[in-house]
């Protein structure tokens, strides 16, 4: 016997309502800032600061007690920036060069940090969740090698560790411990001396600046001291006054004397001015020619085509240090079969619609294969449909027909992926993924793969920086950082064999820098020495080119102009058919033929869709038909 109800499923719960949660987040986010206008909000975006609004991380539908504590985590760390950070203190104090700016950032946030910690335990949980979560994400648990994660990061771990006495995350232990024998011994001394001005920004900032230079970044800091530069306003702003109590006491001595020394005084003065209005507009122009030929920041214009020189002025300071490696020379086996399970597993849902992406472009391909015939030949098999029409008129010829040959045979695809930094994350799983599926789809139906990956081998420079600054820095030295090539698989090799050699983009420490237009000519180059007639390039990549140590020390748009150049030499003159995916960035301003996706979810219909399209271009067209009818004139 059952009771009322026994059968009945349980009516799912009312949704969590995280208001309350959130306005509890953004009052403490408030109170610690000490601002209490300041506006907290939650996105699914990333997080960031503007002038008076904080972007925290939506919490979650299963909103977990790691979860939360992150978001509580993100917001102490950004409202003990607005609390203790001054920006006018950090500009005045910031250094010039790249690699010592992001030491000196990574420094002072681990300071704000610190002050945080060490006055509220709760805001030291957070926070340690906070950097957990970051390195978990950015995969540095797996740095091998020093250059695999970048020195600013270790070394904000080791000043947070020496402030407030706590380790570093499980996450960042690894990098930390590559990083921290070169961190003690080069400035083990000016890390001690931090502590006692952990309170005082300005005395704090110029720690910071001994411990950078003690790093061997000294060159990088500047040419002027700030603290000199301030004694000397102060100087002449003493200098100022006595000079104004001169003159009041020499008008005190006598209205005669006053006038004749006032008429001279008015002549001299007159003709000094004129001497410093031609002494300023002569340093001014002296100051304004200086710094047009001083390199810029990284700032990339969006130069029309018509600005191009015609030939390229891009040049490379030194390619003694570049390499052109393949996936199995960086990993070891057992290392590349655990990165591939472990791309596997982060995209295994995936698998499936990118799966039917790839079956819907061989079902494309392979009925332009089967299904494509010329007529009205002179030779072939009897074209039974036109029978008719010679039984009606006798002295009509018989009409054959022909299966046309494949356009696609004699075909190779490069697929160049960009393995820089910004495409971490999702973005670079998605990549490999659908490189991974193409390759094996193309491979079913006779099409050959070939993927590359471009990157630097350093962050911010490597030995060509290094032999640039023993060079006593010559200006304009071009490109300044070690290339790093990489072939996951070449066009030759069959997929079973590459395979896992993809798993090498889940390496952390591998995704650095990009340098697109040289890489852009390496694949070009490879194409060009194929047998293969048609040849296609397809580049994807999530932004402009981007290298820190050549931008600091060229102007600010080099790096693109260059990719532009060779964009436009390759569409002009190349018989390689070139098209791009841009992720997240619009690079139909670079190229003619290409797409721009928001989501990294969207990359494997970019790809099956832009190769579907460029095969079926070729599928119908009158150029084949004609090579049909060349052919089977040949074998009459």
């Amino acid at each position: 016997m059952t009771t009322h109800g026994s059968n009945s499923r349980k009516t799912p719960g009312k949704a969590q309502d995280f208001e309350p949660l959130k306005r509890a987040i953004a009052t403490c986010v408030r109170a610690i800032s000490g601002n209490p206008p300041v506006e907290v909000s939650f996105t699914s975006d990333k997080p960031g600061m503007l002038a008076d609004s904080l972007r925290l991380p939506e919490p979650g539908k299963r909103l977990t007690r790691e979860q939360l504590a992150v978001t509580r985590g993100t917001g102490d760390s950004m409202a003990l920036r607005r609390a203790c950070h001054d920006s006018a203190i950090h500009q005045h104090y910031l250094p010039t060069g790249p690699n010592a700016k992001a030491v000196f950032d990574a420094v002072e946030q681990a300071r704000v940090e610190a002050i945080g910690s060490r006055r509220m335990p709760g805001v030291a949980g957070n926070i340690a969740s906070m950097l957990e979560d970051k390195y978990s994400r950015a995969n540095y648990q797996n740095a091998i090698e020093r250059s695999d994660a970048p020195l600013e990061e270790a070394l904000a771990m080791v000043v947070r560790e020496k402030l407030t006495g706590i380790e570093p995350p499980r996450s960042a232990r690894n990098f930390v411990d590559l990083w921290r024998p070169f961190i003690e011994q080069k400035a083990g001394a000016d890390l001690a001396k931090l502590d006692a001005d952990l309170s005082d920004q300005a005395a704090f900032a110029r720690a910071v600046r001994s411990l950078i230079a003690a790093l061997d970044m000294g060159d990088e800091l500047g040419d002027q001291d700030p603290d000199q530069s301030e004694d000397d306003n102060d100087d002449e702003q003493s200098q100022d006054d006595s000079s104004d109590e001169q003159r009041e006491n020499e008008e005190s001595t006598g209205q005669d004397e006053a006038a004749t020394d006032d008429s001279e005084d008015s002549a001299d003065q007159q003709q000094g001015e004129m001497e410093a209005a031609d002494a300023d507009a002569q340093d001014f122009t002296e100051e304004e020619e200086q710094d047009s030929e001083t390199p810029g920041e990284s700032i990339r214009p969006d130069l029309p085509f018509s600005n191009l020189p015609p030939d390229s002025d891009y040049r490379i300071f030194s390619n003694a240090h570049d390499e052109i490696v393949s996936a199995e020379d960086l990993c070891d086996e057992a290392e590349l079969d655990r990165l591939r399970a472990f791309l596997d597993k982060q995209l295994a849902h995936l698998q499936g619609v990118v799966g039917r992406l790839a079956n819907r472009l061989q079902r494309r391909l392979m009925a332009q294969q089967n299904r494509g015939w010329d007529f009205d030949l002179e030779e072939g098999v009897l074209d039974t449909a036109r029978l008719p029409r010679v039984i009606i008129d006798p002295m009509q010829a018989l009409s054959f027909k022909m299966e046309r040959d494949t356009v696609f045979r004699d075909t190779v695809v490069t697929l160049l992926l960009d393995n820089s930094g910004s495409m971490r994350g999702r973005p670079i799983t998605v990549a490999a993924t659908c490189a991974d599926i193409l390759a094996r789809t193309l491979e079913r139906c006779g099409v050959k793969v070939e993927i590359l990956g471009f990157t630097t081998k350093a962050w911010k420079g490597g030995q060509s920086r290094e032999a640039w600054l023993r060079a006593n820095k010559p200006p304009l030295p071009g490109r300044l950082n070690d290339l790093r090539h990489i072939i996951y698989k070449s066009a030759d090799a069959p997929w079973r064999r590459s395979r896992r050699n993809l798993g090498l983009m889940m390496r952390e420490g591998l995704l650095k820098e990009n340098i697109d237009g040289e890489a852009l000519l390496w694949a070009h180059s490879r194409l060009m020495g194929r047998p293969e007639h048609r040849r296609i390039l397809m580049m994807i990549s999530d932004g402009a080119p981007v290298d820190d140590s050549t931008l600091s020390v060229n102007p600010g748009n080099y790096l693109e102009r260059h990719l532009r150049h060779v964009i436009a030499d390759i569409e002009a003159h190349s018989p390689v058919e070139l098209l791009a995916i841009g992720i997240g960035h619009d690079v139909t301003r670079y190229y003619k033929r290409a797409v721009t996706i928001v989501d990294a979810e969207e990359l494997a219909g970019a790809m099956t869709e832009q190769l579907a399209s460029l095969f079926e271009e070729r599928g119908g067209g009158s150029q084949s038909s004609g090579g049909a009818r060349r052919r089977a004139g040949r074998r009459g």
